[in-house]
């Protein structure tokens, strides 16, 4: 989906890696969605918040703040701490999937070149 150049081939364009970027941003932005509604709905079923509650506590947890309102029930609080691990490791997840592109662009262009000079 968001291959990269092999070592030998020519860096991708300006063009191209913003548009690559903009590939991994849409993903991101999908993958955070998915992840808020997963809190959303665990809030409203779980806790029977009232879905902008539920909303709130869930993009609060997955931002890393925390929950504004103290749970009610066990699985209130079980599916509480499930989600902020998850958040935690999506937030790993995402932080990657953004800083894999320029990091690779950035190696990429001194191998290039460093090839080109062996050459």
């Amino acid at each position: 989906m968001l291959g990269f150049e092999k070592r030998k081939e020519r860096p991708l364009s300006n063009r191209g890696f913003m548009l690559r970027m903009a590939r991994t941003l849409a993903v991101i932005l999908v993958l955070v969605g998915i992840s808020l509604f997963i809190g959303m709905l665990g809030y409203h079923l779980i806790e029977d918040m009232p879905w902008v509650d539920a909303f709130l506590n869930a993009s609060m947890i997955l931002g890393g703040m925390g929950p504004v309102d103290p749970m009610k029930t066990d699985a209130g609080k079980i599916f509480a701490g499930c989600y902020a691990l998850f958040s935690g490791l999506a937030f790993l997840a995402m932080a990657g999937l953004m800083f894999g592109p320029i990091a690779h662009r950035i190696l990429h262009r001194f191998h290039y070149g460093e090839d080109k000079e062996d050459s």
